[in-house]
Order: structure tokens, then sequence, then C-alpha cells
């Protein structure tokens, strides 16, 4: 317990933290915002409706969440790889290998402390998310009745749930990639070009790729409200597994990456 709240209290303090929440904050509310502003001019152009669908309640619930875990895993990959090449290329670990920590459980309890403020982060965002909506559906004079209606609410804390869950083992993948390469460039870098590679792929082989990272964790939830739907790997997948499926492929990929994790880090030069 001691090393996980020090290891929280690392991790609050990093300009990493923060920039991944406000990058993703900041971006959605661009996006939201600049739908409400045009929102005259969208609605007379061919499919203009759809997109003023962002902005209308109660579906809106259900697309904030769609656009939060769909960016929000790309975005947990990315910081959870920073936060281990760090561990190497700061020199972190061999501090706290010197004081007597056990090499795996250090890294482990990092990356438990990295899955708890993907789930807050998400919370904040989708939070935000719906103060920017409710701005934007001002600006464009679009009917703000529906925020009141919390009969789609019914299975939000599930989807909330099986999002989580998705950035859990997408962050995990991200921090053994950079474990792997002792860098958090590298750690980065392979996280985004599994994502673009994966999207490019699934039109090719959309029967492999869908147990992949990514895909798998899109697998996982479908919230269909007003023609809103949420994933938690951040693409449309032409082949989606089952999300029952879903659940069981991402727990693989999850263990597995922690387990390599663990491995590496114990077998390891860290020294000089």
């Amino acid at each position: 317990m001691r090393l996980f709240v020090s290891t929280l209290g690392k991790l609050r303090n990093r300009l990493a933290t923060w920039l991944t929440l406000g990058l993703l904050i900041l971006l959605m509310a661009v996006i939201y915002l600049a739908v409400g502003a045009t929102a005259k001019e969208t609605a007379t152009r061919p499919n203009g409706a759809a997109a003023l669908l962002l902005i209308t309640f109660p579906g809106a619930y259900a697309l904030i969440l769609s656009f939060v875990l769909g960016l929000g895993g790309l975005f947990v990959m990315a910081y959870a790889a920073a936060i281990a090449g760090s561990e190497w290329t700061w020199g972190t670990l061999k501090t706290a290998v010197a004081r007597g920590e056990s090499r795996s459980r250090y890294m482990l309890t990092t990356y438990l402390g990295i899955a708890l403020l993907a789930g807050i982060g998400m919370l904040v965002a989708f939070a935000v998310g719906v103060v920017v909506t409710f701005l934007a559906a001002k600006l464009a004079g679009v009917s703000t009745d529906g925020i009141t209606d919390t009969s789609i609410f019914g299975n939000l804390p599930e989807q909330f749930l099986r999002g989580w869950y998705g950035l859990v083992e997408l962050g995990a993948v991200g921090f053994t990639i950079a474990t792997l390469a002792r860098s958090q460039l590298a750690g980065v870098g392979a996280g985004i070009g599994i994502y673009f590679a994966g999207t490019f792929a699934g039109l090719f082989l959309p029967d492999v790729v869908k147990y992949l990272p990514f895909a798998a964790a899109d697998s996982l939830i479908s919230v269909d409200s007003a023609g809103g739907s949420a994933s938690a790997g951040g693409g449309q997948s032409l082949a989606r597994l089952d999300p029952n499926t879903a659940l069981v492929v991402v727990g693989l990929w999850l263990i597995a990456s922690l387990a390599v994790t663990a491995l590496f880090t114990e077998r390891a030069e860290i020294s000089g």
C-alpha cells in the first residue's frame, strides 16, 4: 500500500498526467464547440443533421462516451509508454531497486497507478464533455431539454467499466513496449504505429485484426443511442468480436503484457 500511495503521488505530479488529460479535453472542446458555432451551416449540408446529434441530448451522452473512450485508448497507451520509458531513462527504477524494492512489484504497482488514473481521467473527461456539449448546444440554439432525460443512464455504468477495462489493456500494451525498449519515445511511437497499422490492416485482414489490442478493446462495448456508439480502442473495426469474447481476448492481452513486463524487469540489467 505504501508503494502504491507513493506511486499515485509521483504520477499526480508528472506533467504527462495533466498534459494527457488536458489534450483530450481540449480536443473534445474544440470539436464540440466548432459544431455548435457552425450549426446553421452544418444543418444545410448532406448528413448535417447527423452532425448535430453530437450536441443533442440525451443521445449526446452516448456520443460523449464514444469520443472519450475512442481517443482515450490511444492517449492512455501513449501515457503509459511515457511513464514506463521514464523509469529507465530517468533512473527511477534503479533508485527504487537500490533501496530494496522488488523490481517486478515496483513496475506492476506503477502500472496499477496508471490504470487507476485512466479510470479517473475517463470520468473527468466525460463530465467536462457534458458541460462542453451543453455550451455547444446553447451556442447552436439546439434544445437542451433532453439533458434531464436519465433513461439512457441505465447501461452507462456497465459501459464505463468495460471501457475502462479496454483502456487498461491498451495502457498495458504501451507500458510493456516502452519497458522492452527502455525508451519513452520508442514506446509512444510503437503505440501510435500499432494503432494506425491495425486500422489499415483491418481493411485486408479483418478476421485477424479483430483480435489485436485496439480492435479487441473496441469490441468490448457498444452504446447505441441516437446513433451513438462508444469504443475503448479508438477506431472503427470492419469485423468485431462478440463483446463477451472481447472480454476474454482483452484479458489475455492484459495478462500477457504485464507478465512480459514483470519477467523482463526481473532479468534486465539496470545497473551502471
